[in-house]
């Protein structure tokens, strides 16, 4: 039997190389997002109780209406709009899910996506397998803005959405409101959705506000938000997240929904539900974590790695000119079966491989975790 793969390109994911080399060689973990720490205690009682009391059947197909008001109660405390939770929001199995669901309750052959790299690696082929084309312009570095005017030479007839994630995977950049601007400018009159990546909405850094396209009504009326718990409260295997739309968008989401997954794990549905009326619980994440990035910081000045700014996200590129001229891939397998530190070579992020000798390094780990590493990469050569 013989397959025709509709991703001929893909292969193994340098997520799972490289956590495979990390277990192998029983490396220090700062390659893939995840934290090493516990999640809230009282969050894991409340899942417990409310499987005791039954939520363990079914809920409604779009999530436990309980979960999506308090979701629009949230959404109308932090960006003071306005959503409804019966016609506008659905609980989805993760982040990556809502965004894959999004681009395929849109897209048809042949049409054109404007991507943004280095990007988070399942855009590409969520696009691909659906049969359009992927647009990529690349982040101007060191800052990884956005270049909008070469955004206005891409867009043409066949342009049906712009994807956006702001805090960025792998960068740490936020857009900011000149971004906004532009955007709503470039979009207005025109009929190209927006899908906004927002998985790490509460984790940005040095006061920066998050912007998100639930702030401006007239852009979410064209726009998929997809946001994750997983991010959020630190319980990155539950592969719980939402997708929030206009009712019209939200209603073909919802149709390719159905078909696919469904219905997501209710007990934790229950408890979120609860949990996110507990608002310190979220609004205190950005201080935490960046907490973690300045102590991962202020630890990496002793190593010869060269930092850039992240301003969010779990993440911080670092550039290791001063060290190798090993392409960066191959650095981050030497640094991993000789040192003992698992990274991501930014590389993996680009469709063709682009190599700035820049790796990625996940900082959300105990602060242990994070000084153990640091002292194996100082010991680099």
């Amino acid at each position: 039997m013989h397959i025709r793969s509709k991703l001929p390109d893909v292969g193994t994911t340098i997520f799972t190389v490289m956590s495979a080399l990390a277990t192998e060689h029983h490396a220090i973990n700062l390659g893939q997002g995840f934290p090493d720490y516990q999640m809230d205690e009282e969050l894991i009682a409340l899942v417990n109780a409310a499987m005791k009391k039954g939520f363990n059947q079914y809920v409604p197909m779009q999530g436990y209406i309980g979960l999506r008001e308090a979701i629009a109660a949230k959404i109308q405390f932090l960006y003071k709009t306005d959503v409804n939770a019966q016609t506008q929001i659905t609980i989805t199995p993760g982040g990556t899910y809502a965004i894959y669901t999004a681009l395929t309750t849109v897209l048809q052959p042949g049409d054109e996506v404007i991507i943004f790299e280095p990007a988070y690696d399942s855009y590409i082929p969520n696009v691909e397998i659906n049969g359009a084309i992927p647009v990529l312009i690349g982040l101007r570095a060191p800052d990884y803005s956005i270049d909008w005017n070469e955004v206005r030479k891409k867009i043409n007839p066949r342009t049906k959405m712009i994807m956006l994630n702001s805090p960025n995977n792998p960068t740490g950049a936020v857009l900011r409101e000149h971004d906004i601007e532009q955007l709503r400018e470039m979009v207005d009159g025109t009929n190209i959705f927006i899908l906004s990546d927002e998985v790490y909405e509460h984790l940005i850094f040095d006061n920066i506000p998050h912007l998100s396209i639930l702030r401006y009504p007239d852009l979410l009326q064209r726009s998929f938000v997809c946001f994750s718990f997983g991010k959020v409260y630190h319980c990155t295997g539950w592969k719980l997240g939402y997708c929030v739309s206009s009712a019209e968008a939200m209603n073909e989401f919802r149709k390719v929904h159905q078909f696919n997954c469904f219905s997501c794990n209710s007990p934790a549905q229950v408890a979120l539900a609860e949990f996110l009326a507990r608002e310190e619980s979220y609004l205190s994440l950005a201080s935490f974590m960046q907490d973690k990035r300045d102590y991962f910081h202020q630890l990496m000045l002793q190593t010869k790695f060269t930092s850039l700014p992240s301003y969010g996200s779990y993440f911080q590129l670092y550039q290791y000119n001063n060290i190798s001229n090993e392409n960066d891939k191959e650095f981050a397998i030497r640094l991993t079966k000789e040192y003992g530190v698992a990274t991501i070579p930014v590389s993996a992020f680009y469709k063709s491989g682009m190599d700035s000798k820049t790796i990625r390094f996940c900082f959300a780990k105990k602060k242990e975790t994070l000084q153990s590493a640091v002292e194996r990469l100082m010991k680099i050569r």
